[in-house]
């Protein structure tokens, strides 16, 4: 009896918590795990062209294969093209290699009216491009289940027909320089944050109980505003004929030739940002600087420490939890920003979340998306990781 009256608050508290549980293993758990396995997992080229791709794994990649994958090759592209699924075949064979996808649909289209071989004349004839080797590897890639290949296009790498990894042409390097930009780009804006939202911090929290609800308040004015309209605010003030630079023309402190480029470029995405993250880093900071008591810095100047000494050697190291909630909020946040950026960025403000945004809804390269998302999510458990050893975040309070 004492064993079940012991087990019956456990199973209360386990039924409370299930729903919360159900709620994140749905909403969280599920999402990134379906990202995660879309990320490496491709089956379709392997589902439509199985034989083709079971002749091409002892290919050498030196010369055309043999008759018999010609023959192979030529029976599943009409069978594909019959049952429609064709294009999904020619869509993942292109991405491995570009004009690779008017060479499956021309090709299978012509085929279906060649009865009898010899397949690899009527293959080549049908397209000269079944004659290079290089068309048959990106096709013996692109039918791979289980591959990386996603992931080394999300770090400007390709695998050659060696099986060797090298770094993508020149003009295709695009998504490691993207991840830079963002993680720099990350890094500013929580360091911006920090430096302007301090100073408020800390007005508010030694301010009268009044006017520290005023300014609280207005800390808070955004999260009562819609993203889309404080961002396309600060279009119509940062932009040429903005009224940032109206006022600085009526000053005379710039010409009307000489407006400042303020929006859609790296500059627009600064400011837009940090004015959206700011209060993540400001509330934080309050909750813990209104528990230290003033005395504190009184008593530092009476033992002979003047005020810069008495902020860095007591107050700050008390701010420290503050800080490192609110950094890691705000920088967490910034990574994977999109429609500020997009808005206000243009071609140069653009982060690697957008990229992901791109073959998400255009391109609908969905493998190549979850592989950058998984980058993503691998650099902030780095630095989360990094930040655990070198500041702890055990001493992070959120409140």
């Amino acid at each position: 009896m004492r064993v079940v009256s012991n087990l019956r608050p456990r199973l209360r508290a386990a039924g409370l918590v299930l729903p919360l549980l159900a709620f994140i293993g749905l909403t969280f758990i599920a999402p990134l795990g379906t990202m995660l396995v879309r990320s490496v997992y491709d089956p379709v080229v392997a589902d439509v062209l199985p034989e083709t791709l079971d002749l091409l794994r002892d290919w050498d990649c030196q010369e055309p294969p043999a008759e018999a994958v010609f023959e192979a090759a030529a029976r599943e592209l009409v069978k594909a093209r019959a049952d429609r699924t064709l294009g999904q075949v020619a869509t993942r064979v292109n991405r491995v290699q570009g004009g690779l996808r008017s060479v499956l649909t021309r090709s299978a289209r012509k085929l279906q009216r060649v009865d009898e071989g010899p397949w690899r004349e009527a293959m080549i004839g049908a397209d000269e491009a079944w004659g290079d080797p290089a068309t048959w590897h990106a096709l013996r890639s692109a039918g791979e289940r289980i591959t990386a290949r996603h992931y080394l296009n999300a770090l400007d790498l390709r695998r050659l027909p060696d099986g060797s990894v090298a770094r993508q042409p020149e003009q295709r390097r695009i998504y490691v320089a993207l991840l830079g930009r963002t993680l720099l780009v990350s890094l500013g804006i929580t360091g911006l944050c920090l430096l302007l939202g301090y100073p408020v911090a800390h007005l508010i929290a030694h301010a009268p109980p009044k006017r520290a609800h005023l300014l609280l308040a207005l800390v808070l004015v955004p999260f009562w505003t819609s993203l889309l309209v404080r961002t396309t605010s600060w279009i119509v003030l940062l932009q040429n004929q903005g009224v940032l630079n109206d006022a600085l023309v009526a000053l005379g402190l710039i010409g009307d030739d000489g407006r400042l480029a303020l929006v859609y470029n790296m500059t627009g995405t600064f400011v837009a940002m940090t004015h959206v993250l700011l209060p993540f880093m400001v509330l934080p900071l309050y909750s813990i600087m209104r528990s230290i008591p003033p005395v504190q810095m009184s008593a530092a100047a009476s033992l002979g420490a003047g005020p810069v000494q008495a902020f860095l050697r007591v107050y700050w190291p008390q701010t420290l939890p503050g800080v490192g909630a609110g950094s890691l909020l705000v920088f967490i946040l910034a990574i994977g920003y999109y429609i500020t950026p997009a808005l206000v960025g243009g071609s140069r403000g653009q982060l690697i979340s957008n990229m992901i945004a791109y073959h998400m809804q255009t391109s609908l390269n969905w493998p190549l998306a979850a592989a950058l998302g998984g980058l993503l999510l691998v650099c902030v458990m780095v630095l989360y990781r990094l930040y655990d050893r070198l500041v702890g975040v055990e001493g992070m309070r959120l409140g």
